[in-house]
């Protein structure tokens, strides 16, 4: 099978496993008992947690905190930092943002969604005009888990902070932690990273906090584990496997970058244009390839392409079994494009023959849809 639905998860890393093991069948023990067993447990809890925030940011100014999942880390960003007045978000948020911050409005607060552009970038002169003094939140995804469109995540904290210093700048970077370079500034507060979308296990995710923000308040109640912010035993080999998962990541994370922009873009040139449109920018990120079979529909494409050993998506898993893509719809594009979604997401272990072999399938799954 040439799997290529990374974006939506990714194998385990054989590697990562192996050297994770020991805490799954030696170092098992609670990182919160005394004893010798639990010192050594939080030890190496205490050791990844300063490697993983270390790679993207100085932990002088921020700490990390670690969840199940992305999911759970922008539920306590959101909930936690939206809680009056209005919140800022995007249309091209991924669902664990976006239904968060909808859910908000029961709560009292009001959110509000700026545009895209056709790309699935933020328009960002228009997210400011919404931005206000009764603003508490502004959420900007950094990498578009549809398009692979980057958003300058920097740049937009920088100028919503200039417009009100006391907003919450958070991002979701599960789709660019160990894929694009990335060095959290002083106006992002909030930043979400995921395990299994870099080659480790699925449960395990992370939410950064700037340490001067210091209002956020507890998620889960409990022990007072993650410094009170998160209660609940830590999943320490899940840990180890997202530390050393990482490691490998960002070893390779240049020349990763390189090739992987380059397959895509062979892709695309493989790809019969009669047949397909492309809806991903050039220039996003390496790791996703969204195009459109118009007029034919993405889920039959897919389960022709699975049959024909290829893994690919259709648009965002966690929104898989709705009809269309609300982020593609947001981006402007005709039902007859949104019909035929299907994303391409690449990871270091795609090779070139996988590349051609999954172009040689599409087009002849495209090409036997339409009779043709």
């Amino acid at each position: 099978m040439i799997y290529l639905d990374n974006a939506a998860t990714t194998r385990p890393s054989n590697g990562a496993l192996a050297r994770a093991n020991t805490y799954l069948t030696d170092c098992y023990y609670n990182p919160s008992a005394l004893y010798h067993g639990g010192v050594e447990a939080h030890r190496f809890l205490t050791q990844a947690r300063s490697a993983l925030l270390s790679r993207i940011a100085d932990p002088a100014a921020f700490e990390l905190i670690f969840t199940s999942c992305g999911t759970e880390a922008d539920n306590q960003a959101v909930f936690g930092a939206g809680r009056r007045g209005n919140v800022v978000t995007t249309a091209g948020e991924h669902a664990a943002v976006y239904e968060s911050c909808k859910e908000l409005k029961n709560r009292g607060v009001e959110p509000r969604f700026a545009p895209l552009h056709a790309d699935g970038s933020v328009d960002v002169e228009a997210l400011l005009s919404l931005v206000d003094d009764k603003t508490s939140l502004v959420s900007v995804i950094h990498v578009s888990n549809e398009t692979g469109a980057v958003n300058d995540i920097a740049e937009i904290a920088r100028r919503v902070k200039q417009k009100n210093a006391r907003i919450v700048f958070h991002s979701d970077g599960v789709q660019a932690f160990g894929k694009l370079p990335v060095r959290l500034t002083k106006d992002i507060d909030l930043y979400t990273i995921s395990a299994h979308k870099i080659g480790a296990l699925k449960g395990t995710g992370a939410l950064i906090r700037r340490k001067a923000y210091t209002a956020l308040p507890a998620f889960v109640c409990g022990g007072g584990q993650e410094n009170g912010l998160r209660s609940g035993t830590e999943n320490v080999f899940g840990i180890a496997c997202f530390h050393f998962a990482a490691e490998e990541k960002f070893a390779s994370m240049k020349e990763d970058g390189v090739r992987l922009a380059e397959y895509k873009e062979l892709l695309w040139s493989l790809l019969d244009h009669a047949q397909f449109t492309r809806l991903s920018p050039e220039g996003g990120s390496p790791y996703i390839l969204t195009v459109s079979a118009r007029g034919k529909r993405g889920e039959t494409l897919q389960r022709m392409l699975w049959d024909r050993g290829v893994a690919v998506g259709t648009g965002s898993a966690c929104n898989s079994k709705k009809p269309h893509s609300r982020v593609l719809e947001a981006c402007g594009y005709a039902p007859d494009a949104l019909d035929g979604v299907l994303r391409v997401s690449f990871c270091p272990q795609t090779t070139e023959e996988d590349v051609r072999l999954a172009a040689e399938a599409m087009n002849e799954a495209a090409r036997v849809f339409g009779g043709v």
